[in-house]
């Protein structure tokens, strides 16, 4: 069986991890605290898991070729490609992400695959915190070595939103555009990253912790429909382009939805730090 959106610790234990056919990946990250996330990951993660780290992996170099701007740009898809073969990940292979910071980091991770055509990935529902409450195996130090595959681009499967594209959707109906930021930072109360405050006009706020419970896995399908459906108000939800700070909190929103069966919607992967990089582009507050 292949896991495309979630898996629970119970679904992952079944899985063998020997057989060349599982790699998991401990996406845990700080962004205040940027080297915390390797520290993590030093002192505990799940038996056998790689490191995949938001700064260092999942983004584009200093000085390299990016597909989107922003604190966090994307890589090319052909550079993503090159580290996944490095680390040993085949087209073949069910790929488990998770962190233990509600999903924020990991689904990075996930929307990456799909966006290189890889559909076989699942973010480990309620974390690494799941997993040892259910009694999970825990490894220490550093993480184990793969052999290196070559791993082959496939048709993208995720829907990667330019800034044009976001500007043109402006004012349209049949486009909704979502940004998983906190509250005050939607609102331009505070802004502790960014150059501005604000958000893009007519974006509508869906926090991403919000998708989850108490006990940190995702909510029910069901609820989730519920929620996005009052969220959207009557707008296509084919048409929403989801966003944050820099194009990672905004993939739990992405998922959120598939569960709710209500597709997978495109990523302004540049989000607001591209946005309010040029004033020449409108900003909202309140």
């Amino acid at each position: 069986m292949n896991y495309t959106t979630l898996i629970s610790v119970a679904q992952l234990r079944q899985l063998p991890m020997q057989d060349g056919q599982l790699m998991v990946f401990d996406c845990s990250f700080e962004l205040m605290k940027p080297a915390a996330g390797d520290q993590q990951y030093h002192e505990t993660h799940i038996a056998g898991a790689l490191r995949a780290n938001l700064d260092r992996d999942l983004s584009a170099a200093v000085g390299a070729h990016t597909s989107s701007g922003g604190r966090h740009p994307l890589p090319t898809r052909e550079a993503f490609a090159n580290w996944l073969g490095s680390v040993g990940l085949g087209n073949q292979m069910q790929a488990v992400v998770y962190d233990r910071q509600g999903a924020n980091y990991c689904g990075r991770l996930w929307w990456m695959l799909k966006w290189a055509g890889h559909e076989n990935v699942a973010v480990l529902d309620g974390g690494l915190q799941a997993w040892v409450a259910q009694g999970g195996s825990v490894a220490s130090g550093p993480q184990p070595a793969w052999p290196q595959q070559d791993f082959l681009l496939r048709e993208p499967l995720a829907t990667l939103a330019t800034t044009q594209q976001v500007s043109d959707g402006l004012g349209h109906n049949n486009r909704a555009i979502v940004d998983a930021r906190a509250g005050p930072r939607f609102r331009g109360e505070v802004e502790p990253l960014d150059p501005v405050a604000g958000h893009i006009p007519g974006a509508l706020n869906r926090p991403f912790g919000l998708n989850l419970d108490a006990d940190g896995r995702f909510k029910d399908g069901p609820t989730l429909r519920r929620e996005f459906e009052a969220l959207l108000d009557g707008r296509d939800p084919s048409g929403v382009v989801h966003h944050c700070g820099s194009g990672v909190s905004a993939v739990p929103n992405i998922i959120a939805m598939e569960v709710a069966g209500l597709g997978r919607g495109a990523l302004y992967a540049g989000s607001w730090s591209e946005w309010c990089s040029d004033p020449v582009r409108p900003v909202a507050r309140g």
